[in-house]
């Protein structure tokens, strides 16, 4: 028997509209949840305006992604482990299973310092929730490279209990996703579902535009025992027209959906 695996849309995938509108999308479109994606926008932070919006468009949150970026440094507040455990709170407030959390940037010399110890506490802290750490990449930048994270980009070279496996990350590192997938293991969690070329950028390309093997990871996923949940996170900011952004979106989850039900060529 096929293990249902919800489909969500990343309230990222939205971008330059708002969080509301992600729900509204997802609703359209017949996804089965959303992530939400902890950013500026206000209503991404408030708990009671995103039961809210689950409750009109009848689409649950399933995953929030803690506010890791560079441009979310200062929400709630600039103290990284408070951030994280604001997300936290805001999942179990909203009932959401997983928490997606980026490794360290090498200035957060603290927070790094003890990350792997303070995850474990949280993770205690909130017995109901996988905090599922996301594979990230290096940065290239005129000719050179140099890594952000500490101590890495890969998080299972450190080891966490879960983790979020994002395949337009996967390009941009020259990684191979299926081997990361089983360097992960059990620990898989959540998955960001988009592709990229491997020219060394995030792109986050709907899902069959790139190289990346996101047909085989998909069907893969069954036979890895996966319980855990797919986000669409594709970049749709160049989209010229509300209509365009939503094709986008349609095609995305039709390639997961069609991809998460074909025979899995995995012997788990």
């Amino acid at each position: 028997m096929t293990t249902h695996v919800p489909v969500l849309l990343s309230s990222s995938s939205v971008f330059p509209e708002r969080t509301a509108a992600a729900f509204q999308l997802a609703a359209a479109l017949g996804y089965d949840g959303v992530e939400v994606m902890v950013w500026t926008d206000v209503v991404s932070q408030d708990p009671g305006a995103l039961r809210g919006l689950a409750d009109h468009y009848d689409v649950p949150v399933l995953s929030v992604h803690a506010p890791c970026l560079l441009v979310t440094q200062r929400v709630w507040s600039p103290d990284p482990w408070e951030r994280l455990r604001r997300a936290a709170q805001l999942a179990e407030t909203l009932e959401a299973p997983t928490v997606v959390v980026h490794p360290p940037f090498t200035w957060q010399r603290d927070y790094a310092r003890n990350f792997a110890e303070g995850l474990a506490t949280i993770e205690e802290r909130f017995g109901g929730l996988r905090f599922a750490v996301e594979n990230m990449y290096p940065v290239r930048m005129a000719g050179r490279q140099f890594v952000p994270y500490v101590p890495g980009w890969d998080p299972t070279d450190a080891g966490y209990t879960s983790y979020t496996l994002d395949l337009s990350h996967c390009a941009a590192s020259h990684t191979d996703a299926l081997a990361m997938a089983d360097r992960m293991g059990a620990g898989l969690a959540h998955v960001h579902l988009g592709d990229g070329t491997g020219e060394g950028r995030d792109e986050h390309l709907v899902p069959g535009r790139g190289g990346q093997p996101c047909a085989e990871l998909l069907r893969s996923l069954a036979g890895r025992g996966f319980t855990g949940s797919v986000a669409v996170e594709v970049t749709t900011r160049g989209a010229k027209s509300r209509a365009v952004r939503e094709a986008d979106l349609r095609v995305a989850l039709e390639f997961a959906r069609a991809n998460l039900t074909a025979p899995s060529p995995v012997d788990a």
